[in-house]
Formats: structure tokens, C-alpha cells, sequence
């Protein structure tokens, strides 16, 4: 029988501080790659779990310039939908805007714009442009079932310019007119469209993690059953990288996946989840453009109870991200960390971004309704392996309450977590956490960080010295 290792974990270790060049912590520069091609300017990641990310939680977390990725546990139209309404949030231009036929009333515009969530319409004459419908043009319109064409700004009256228009030179076209809308035109036909709301998006949040067309950038889960055609939809959606999403990733029926999706698409794959050295060679081998490791570090997750298998979140990272660098194939933490110096720690140890449910879950912007329970508030957060989740999947591809028990493998709990308000704060908790432990290691980067980490092993009392002590003054 071989020695049996030791397997660490966040709580194991800490940081040892070292001399710093840096003034401030927040001189500290946490830009890292997810995958290959895929940079974030805050290496935080949203999970795909059902009570986690869907399109609020993934356009929050764009915007402070990390990354959602919309969970696969839907129909695949309803996960285009998420999509969708990520990409449709900001951009410099919006391409293939919404548009609506000329014979149209009042009250179909203001459907299809309600349930798109845009604020106009291109009104068009099969591919000829005709006019513009706004929120405007039907404010305290109580007759809904006119002709869209009595209202809306016709095309005699538009502003348009040529597709393909500088940003700037776009603003003062705005600014001149008074306008909100600019209609964008190639050969006479429409190809896009720039708003005032977008650009000042893009003033707001210049942080944000955008593609080459200026809007956010999104991840799509994809599970082993409907991998292409699910993986197909979502990039024609406009998904930004597809994250081949599996208990246990080290198999010959995900390595065959990674590559039918290489052979697919050319876009990043991400694959996971995984916790050893051998597996990431060969995720590697197979073309994964990045690895997600982590076998049952999250609290709502009951892998290592129910199968007695894993490895300690820390000692896994390190086993992986030491053949993952002879790559240069960065690796994201996914799991087990509760605290910032956990994400700093998992950083510190080679991950380039850490993917979380438990930090981002309760949040205003995660799914789900908050729940009043002797006196506090809370949110709904399921383990994608509970028997919670897999009960409502159940119920939502059926379209009726399902009342039996249903005969299902168990690795996940569902609990009940504190509500925390917008996830926007809690972004910036775990940023400022970040930047304080690459200032402890001396850093001013994330790869300085880790060319200079020194973990030092602590013991069950030294944990403890490093907590809080005494009772909370609102308690």
C-alpha cells in the first residue's frame, strides 16, 4: 500500500507576510485569464446553480468585471432566453436590434418590448426601416389596440448614421439631436442600433468584462446528455465561453465531449470539475482551454460524505496548476471558500479565478424569492446534486407539481442562507480581501503573488487565534 498523503485546505494554511512595494492595497492589479482567451478584470466567477446565476446575477457580475455563467438546469430555449437578455444589456452596438412589422398595434409593441426588456422597436416594411417606437410614444396611451404607425417617429424624421461609426463621433450625433436612439445603416439597410442608455452603461461600469462588440461577456453550462445542440444554442446566443459541467470530469465520457465541442465551435471550453494532477493532463490532452477543480468542497455539496471520494480544495489546486502552467491552461478554484483570505489563499496557490455559489448566493440578484424566518431574512440555496434541485428541474420540465418522492442519487443538500443585498458589495468585500492578502505576499499582481507565495501549515488552535473572538455588538 503506498504512504497516504496529506490533503490541505484553506483552513489549513496561511499566507506568510512579506515586504511590500505597494502603498495602498488597492494599488494591487487583480486582472487574471479564466480560460485561454478569456480575460476578467476580477477574477470572481458566479456558478451555474439554479439558485445562483441567471441573467441579473450574470449582468452584476459582468459589470463589476468578473463573470456569471447561466446554469443548464432549464429547457435550452430558457437558457438562450438568459443569455440573451445578458448580451441585450449594454454594448456599444446593439446588433440585429428588435424590430416590429409596420401593420403592428400599440398593444403587440408593448408586449414584445415587455418581454424582451427593451425600451424601443424598429418599426419595419419587411427589410426596409420605417420609423421607431419608444416607451415614449405610448406613456398613459390607453388605447392600445391602434396602429403602431400613428405614433411612432417616422423614418422622414429619423437620425441615422453608417454602421460602423466611431463611439465619439456616435455621442455628438446624439448630443446635436436630443435623441436617444441612432439607427445604424449599410447600404441602406439596418445593422444596428446605439442608444444613449448603452454608452452611458459603458461610463458606469468601466470595470466591466465586455467583448469585442462592447457587450458582456457571458459563460453557458452544458451538461454531458444534450452537449452540442445545447452548446449550439447558447453560442448562437452569443455565449462567450461553454463550461462542460460534471461531478466528476475525469472520465472518458467527458473527454469525449471536450473534444466533439473543440471540433464544433471555436470557442473556449472550460471542463470540469476535477482534483488531481492526472486528470488535468488529460483534460488537457482532450483540448480543454481551462479546468474548474473542486470534488465536494461546497457546503452544499455531500460528495466526499456519500462517496468517500475527493481531495482537499488547497492540496487540489496545487496538484492540478502544476501541470496545468506546463500548458499555460490557467485553472479556476471552483468550491470551499467561505471568507476572502479563501479566495486569496486559492489564488495565492495557482488559480487564476475562483468560481463560487456560496459567496454570490443570497444575494438580491441570485433567483429566488426572500424567505422571513424568525425574524431574518434569507434565501434558497441548493446544491445542483440535491434532491431539491433535482425535484424542481422535475417540476418545471413537467409544467405540474409533482408529488411523489422521486427515485433520484443524492450529493447535495438544499439550505437556507442569509440574505446579503446586492452582490455588487459582496463583490467588492471579496476584491478588497484579495488585494490585501497579494499586499501581504509583497504583490502587485496575481502572478507576482504566486511567484512569491509562502503558506505556512497552522494547527486547529492557530485557526482559532485567527478568528474573531467575543459576541457580535447587533447580537
Amino acid at each position: 500500500m503506498k504512504s497516504i498523503r496529506l490533503g490541505l485546505t484553506f483552513n489549513d494554511v496561511l499566507l506568510v507576510p512579506k515586504r511590500t512595494p505597494l502603498h495602498s492595497r488597492s494599488e494591487a492589479d487583480v486582472r487574471s485569464r479564466f480560460t485561454k482567451n478569456i480575460i476578467l478584470n476580477v477574477p470572481l466567477v458566479s456558478a451555474n446553480m439554479a439558485t445562483v446565476t441567471e441573467h441579473k446575477m450574470a449582468i452584476a457580475m459582468a459589470r463589476e468585471g468578473g463573470l456569471g455563467v447561466i446554469h443548464q438546469f432549464g429547457t435550452i430555449a430558457e437558457q438562450v432566453d438568459e443569455i440573451k437578455k445578458v448580451k441585450r444589456s449594454t454594448s456599444f452596438i446593439i446588433e440585429n436590434p428588435l424590430s416590429i412589422e409596420v401593420h403592428a398595434t400599440m398593444g403587440e409593441a408593448v408586449k414584445l418590448m415587455t418581454a424582451s426588456g427593451v425600451t424601443s422597436l424598429l418599426v419595419m416594411d419587411k427589410e426596409e426601416l420605417v420609423g421607431i417606437f419608444t416607451h415614449r410614444d405610448y406613456l398613459f396611451e390607453e388605447q392600445l389596440d391602434r396602429k403602431i404607425t400613428e405614433v411612432m417617429t417616422p423614418r422622414e424624421k429619423l437620425v441615422v448614421a453608417e454602421y460602423g461609426i466611431a463611439l465619439e463621433d456616435a455621442k455628438k450625433i446624439l448630443h446635436t439631436h436630443r435623441i436617444e436612439k441612432l439607427p445604424l445603416l449599410e447600404n441602406g439597410k439596418v445593422k444596428g442600433l446605439m442608444t444613449t442608455q448603452d454608452i452611458k452603461k459603458l461610463e458606469c461600469w468601466p470595470n466591466a468584462t465586455r467583448d469585442a462588440k462592447g457587450r458582456l461577456r457571458v459563460g453557458a453550462a452544458v451538461g454531458v446528455k444534450d452537449t452540442l445542440e445545447r452548446a449550439r444554442a447558447c453560442i448562437e446566443a452569443g455565449a462567450d465561453v461553454i463550461i462542460l459541467d460534471i461531478a466528476h470530469a475525469h472520465s472518458e465520457f467527458a473527454m469525449q465531449r471536450i473534444r466533439e465541442l473543440k471540433t464544433a465551435f471555436t470557442i473556449d471550453v472550460m471542463a470540469g470539475n476535477i482534483a488531481t494532477a492526472q486528470a488535468a493532463e488529460d483534460l488537457i490532452a482532450a483540448g480543454a482551454d481551462g479546468l474548474k477543480i473542486g470534488i465536494g468542497p461546497s457546503p452544499v455539496c455531500t460528495t466526499r460524505i456519500i462517496s468517500g471520494a475527493g481531495v482537499p480544495q488547497l492540496t487540489a489546486i496545487m496538484d492540478v496548476v502544476e501541470v496545468a502552467r506546463k500548458y499555460d491552461i490557467p485553472v479556476c478554484a471552483d468550491g470551499g471558500m467561505k471568507y476572502p483570505g479563501d479566495v486569496a489563499k486559492a489564488i495565492a496557490a495557482g488559480a487564476s479565478s475562483i468560481f463560487s455559489g456560496a459567496l454570490f448566493a443570497g444575494t438580491e440578484e441570485a433567483p429566488g424569492l426572500v424567505i422571513m424566518k424568525d425574524g431574518k431574512r434569507y434565501k434558497k440555496y441548493m446544491g445542483s446534486a440535491s434532491y431539491d434541485s433535482n425535484h424542481e428541474r422535475r417540476e418545471s420540465s413537467e409544467g405540474k407539481q409533482v408529488k411523489e418522492r422521486l427515485d433520484v442519487f443524492v450529493e447535495g443538500v438544499a439550505i437556507l442562507v442569509d440574505y446579503k443585498g446586492a452582490v455588487q458589495e459582496v463583490i467588492r468585500g471579496v476584491v478588497k480581501g484579495l488585494q490585501s492578502g497579494m499586499s501581504y505576499c509583497g504583490a502587485s499582481t496575481i502572478l507576482e503573488m504566486q511567484e512569491k507565495v509562502e503558506f505556512m501549515q497552522i494547527t486547529s488552535a492557530g485557526w482559532e487565534e485567527s478568528g474573531s473572538r467575543g459576541a457580535k455588538l447587533s447580537e
